[in-house]
């Protein structure tokens, strides 16, 4: 036991080991979603999450030491997102035709996003430190990081929010917009990536090809309006 004890310390220095079971928790995450039939519930990101939470609670592990391998992941996140100009681009004309209620739905969404969790979030007399880092909980990781410092929040716990409303909303839009009977994919997928960023996005992408590039546009947009939007909310609730 104690050989083996050192010789997982010894290997958990290693930021190739966390890149690996970051990898390897995705792959059991992503097969059990398509052993679902890809089910909305069975979340890849939330099951890779909780694969890699656990793993870093029963081995004792700091987060600094797994982020030094994850960190090539995370570098990924940028590309990742600039590459969503792809499918935006070969819908270009559908988002011409569609510019002005996807400004209004832009703007409904921002402000309903930001407003409504500070809101909550004050109501059960949570503290400034906390309020700034709910605030941008709905922009992309890299965004919402970014705003959270200048707000004075946490850049942590808003990494954690981020990634709690993408999976919240990647589980829960397909059957409830199916619920509330919207069709129009262009609406449907400006409502995701609008709600929850990425991670909503890559779910749109997984039912409609129209509505993941209206994710993606959602996504990149409300990323611009939350900086704006937040620091107002914050102020009117300070």
């Amino acid at each position: 036991m104690t050989d083996l004890a050192a010789f997982w310390s010894y290997l958990s220095e290693g930021p190739l080991l966390w890149l690996s079971l970051t990898l390897l928790a995705y792959v059991v995450g992503d097969a059990c979603f398509r052993w679902s039939g890809r089910k909305p519930y069975v979340n890849s990101v939330l099951i890779a999450v909780a694969i890699l939470a656990a793993t870093l609670w029963l081995t004792g592990t700091a987060y600094a030491t797994y982020f030094e391998g994850a960190q090539f992941v995370h570098f990924l996140l940028g590309p990742a997102t600039v590459a969503l100009a792809l499918p935006l681009f070969d819908n270009l004309d559908r988002l011409r035709r569609a510019a002005l209620p996807v400004i209004a739905a832009l703007i409904a969404g921002s402000v309903t996003a930001t407003a409504s969790a500070v809101a909550i979030a004050a109501i059960l007399g949570v503290g400034p430190v906390e309020l700034a880092s709910i605030a941008p909980k709905s922009a992309t990781a890299p965004v919402a990081i970014g705003i959270s410092e200048r707000v004075g929040g946490a850049p942590t716990l808003t990494a954690v929010l981020v990634i709690l409303t993408g999976i919240v909303g990647a589980v829960v839009a397909t059957p409830l917009l199916n619920a509330l009977r919207i069709r129009d994919w262009r609406a449907r997928g400006l409502a995701v990536g609008i709600a929850s960023h990425g991670i909503g996005t890559a779910r749109a992408f997984q039912v409609n090809t129209t509505a993941g590039a209206f994710a993606g546009l959602g996504m990149a947009l409300n990323a611009v309006a939350t900086a704006f939007i937040a620091p107002i909310v914050l102020w009117l609730f300070s």
